[in-house]
This record gives C-alpha cells, sequence and structure tokens, in this order.
C-alpha cells in the first residue's frame, strides 16, 4: 500500500516579544497565525476497522494538534521567560493568558517546538512529515521530519 501524505489546517490568534531584536518586533504585538501540519503513514488495510482506508482520521489529528498546541497558544502573550520581566504575572486578567517558552518566540522555534509536541503523540504508524507556519500573509516558516533527522 502507498504511503499518503494527509495535511490539515489551523487558525489562531498570538502574540508574542522578540526581545533584544533590533526591529519594531522586540515590541508586543500580534499575529493571525495558520499552521499546516502534515503526517505520513500508509492507510489502514482491515477491512474490520472502522478507519479502513484511512491513514488517520482528520478528527484525531484535529484533537491532537488543538489539544497539544492551538488551544494552548491561542490567544495568549509568549515571551522567552529568560528575557520576560517579573511583574507580569501580578497583572492578573488584564494580562490573560501569558506563556513563558525556554527560547525567542520566533516562527522557526515554535515549529520545533510544535513538532516536538505533536510528532510524540501520533499513533503508531503515523509520522510528522511537515509543518508549515504562516506568521503574515507573505511571510512563513517550515519544518520537515527529514531535515531532522538526528
Amino acid at each position: 500500500m502507498s504511503v499518503i501524505r494527509l495535511t490539515k489546517e489551523f487558525k489562531f490568534e498570538m502574540a508574542h516579544a522578540l526581545y533584544g531584536y533590533d526591529g519594531p518586533c522586540r515590541h508586543i504585538h500580534g499575529h493571525s497565525y495558520e499552521l499546516f501540519v502534515t503526517i505520513s503513514g500508509r492507510p489502514i488495510s482491515d477491512p474490520t476497522s472502522p478507519h479502513f482506508g484511512m491513514v488517520m482520521d482528520f478528527r484525531k489529528l484535529k484533537e491532537i494538534v488543538r489539544g497539544k498546541v492551538v488551544d494552548e497558544f491561542d490567544h495568549s502573550l509568549v515571551l522567552h521567560k529568560a528575557t520576560a520581566p517579573a511583574d507580569l504575572n501580578g497583572l492578573g486578567d488584564f494580562m490573560g493568558r501569558l506563556i513563558l517558552v525556554d527560547y525567542p518566540p520566533t516562527s522557526e522555534n515554535m515549529l520545533a517546538d510544535f513538532a516536538g509536541r505533536i510528532s510524540g503523540v501520533l499513533p503508531e504508524g503515523v509520522r510528522l512529515h511537515s509543518l508549515k507556519l504562516r506568521e503574515t500573509v507573505t511571510s512563513y516558516a517550515e519544518w520537515y521530519a527529514s531535515d531532522n533527522i538526528e
């Protein structure tokens, strides 16, 4: 049976700041992100399976990506914890959802983080092929499993 790729698209809103960056992105600002998740595998060949002919149910892929990435990052402010001001946590409801990460929250770093979150929970026989994160209408970053073989 052939290896098939499936892609599911997700959208979320998120703010970030790139402390120390030499342009306006050093200030808190937001984006309407589009995340494209592509998996690959062989369709299930067991005719008694309710998922016969599927690599993976799109509904299950949606549950995984929403649970591990979208629901956490949507409408959040993401900052590098090493450079985030200490008094942000005291702003309570005004601050909303604050995520402090171990990296500068660039599209590139977020993709590497997302890849780790998603690939570890995919069903047996299904692998994460690639991720594409569109930050603006004209800019995106991509992550490919084949580029990250260690």
